[in-house]
């Protein structure tokens, strides 16, 4: 090994250096969740005597094959386990300078990812920005968002939350050895991306989190969506089923194998509620009370500074890999659109859509509908309820992407690259493209995100003024080659969705 060495709540470990930045890989921050641990809240991890080799990534979290996760940067596919919780730390130095941390939580639809993904690195923060950048693993699928209780009993409450728990033992790991890599455990910023950005939203609401982090930056990602009890029940029942487990027989269940669960979600599918997440923070009762934005509305995080914001056409991406969008029409729309909007008044909500692009193809209008319904109005709809507890600030990203004849748009994930100022990072020109536009945005988002990391507010000087979002104005600043701030973009629709 080579590197500098650190200390550790449970030992020391050595990392690399590179380009005066010290990068430490597969740091633990619980026990192998393995055996009886699995569907168990996490434990701490155990300590060790000799120096402990942190230069390599661990394992992903168990979790299937996804094409998806190669097109969004997850590099050559690597090896998975439910051995999965560690963590990885970039500092510019090992000193008593303390400061601001940024905690990653990476996105995946609660069922894919890891934090070693390359436009993950979190070097540039770093180098550029002086901070201490995490990112981490948490588990994923069945093994980290399946509420068993109703079937198997107390032994296994809060299983369908042990996601959210990983997240939350690993801000408490942060807290208690990030001042070893040199940053402050009292100015932490956590910020993710879909899931993640979800997981960070739900975290605002979620009683174990509290005052472990004091800024959120949920990308393309809020509090709504969660599943009931039933629901999440109903899932287990189908997995079980495929598992050919019965209800109550929890010896059973352990003596699945890794691969055998893996297969057996697909038996769950994705149309299993309007999100199309088999697989999602469960309000049982228990980790989660209540729904988060519930929480949020009454002060769960009062003082936690909010930037939230989405992609002008999220829903392109998955577009990509819906098969019947090809043969989509007005009365197709109409089925697909009662899953967000319910009955009462379709008929009128579909008309203002159409009213408002009068132009596009029934494709489109699909993208716009279920974009606003996925992602921008709950953006909104978190910021609205944070207002009243802490600064809030209001994005929107529009750059579209020229890659597939332009067909992405502004797409879900195509802010990562530039949050990170990763643009070289493999896989990302595939998303992006090569055009010399895309550096400048780059460079002032990865700032902004710096920037109220380290000083409160995401302005800095190569913007223009940025204001906080409030319920008059709802000023939010638009990310393109060129920025500007625009007062409630999209009015009439956010209106509708109110009036619903």
């Amino acid at each position: 090994m080579s590197g500098a060495i650190a200390d550790t709540r449970s030992g020391k470990i050595q990392g690399t250096e590179r380009n005066g930045i010290h990068v430490f890989r597969g740091i633990p921050y619980a026990a192998p969740p393995v055996g009886r641990r699995r569907w168990k809240a996490p434990e701490r991890e155990d300590s060790w005597d000799d120096t402990r080799d942190a230069t390599h990534f661990s394992p992903m979290a168990a979790q299937g094959e996804f094409a998806l996760e190669q097109m969004l940067g997850g590099g050559e596919p690597r090896a998975r386990s439910e051995d999965a919780l560690y963590l990885n730390v970039f500092t510019p130095g090992l000193d008593d300078k303390r400061r601001p941390v940024m905690v990653w939580i990476h996105g995946g639809g609660f069922m894919m990812g890891e934090g070693a993904t390359p436009w993950y690195d979190g070097s540039a923060f770093a180098t550029r920005g002086d901070v201490v950048v995490v990112t981490l693993n948490y588990r994923l699928g069945s093994f980290g968002f399946l509420h068993l209780a109703d079937l198997f009993g107390d032994e296994v409450a809060g299983s369908g939350n042990l996601g959210l728990l990983d997240q939350v033992a690993a801000l408490e790991w942060v807290r208690d050895c990030i001042e070893a890599f040199g940053g402050d455990p009292a100015r932490v910023t956590i910020f993710g991306e879909s899931a993640g950005g979800g997981s960070v939203a739900t975290l605002l609401g979620m009683p174990a989190a509290r005052g472990l982090f004091n800024a959120a930056i949920p990308q393309s990602g809020a509090a709504s969506w969660y599943a009931t009890p039933e629901r999440g029940t109903a899932i287990a029942k189908i997995l079980i089923d495929a598992l050919g487990v019965r209800a109550g027989d929890l010896d059973a269940l352990y003596a699945k194998t890794t691969d055998e669960i893996i297969a057996a979600q697909a038996s769950v599918g994705f149309e299993t509620d309007a999100t199309g997440l088999p697989f999602q923070p469960v309000v049982d009762g228990v980790v989660l009370p209540r729904p988060a934005l519930a929480a949020i509305a009454d002060g769960s995080a009062a003082g936690v500074r909010l930037l939230v914001g989405t992609n002008h056409d999220e829903m392109t991406l998955f577009a990509f890999m819906d098969a019947a969008l090809g043969s989509l029409d007005e009365v197709a729309i109409r089925d697909r659109v009662r899953y967000y909007w319910g009955t009462e008044g379709l008929d009128e909500f579909i008309a203002t859509y159409r009213r408002l692009q009068p132009d596009v193809s029934p494709q489109d209008l699909w993208i716009t509908m279920s974009t606003d319904a996925l992602f921008r109005i709950p953006a909104i709809k978190l910021a609205e309820q944070q207002l009243p507890h802490a600064p809030v600030w209001s994005y929107l990203f529009t750059w579209a992407s020229p890659v597939f004849g332009g067909a992405l748009k502004s797409t879900h994930a195509l802010e990562i690259p530039f949050v990170f100022d990763a643009l070289d990072a493999p896989g990302s020109e595939l998303f992006t493209g090569t055009g010399e536009e895309r550096a400048p945005i780059a460079r002032r988002m990865h700032d902004a995100w710096i920037a109220f990391a380290r000083d409160g507010s995401p302005q800095h000087d190569a913007i223009p003024e940025w204001p906080q979002y409030d319920t008059e104005r709802r000023a939010t600043m638009r990310i393109d080659e060129t920025w500007e701030v625009l007062d409630d973009p999209d009015s009439e629709t956010r209106r509708l969705w109110d009036s619903h």
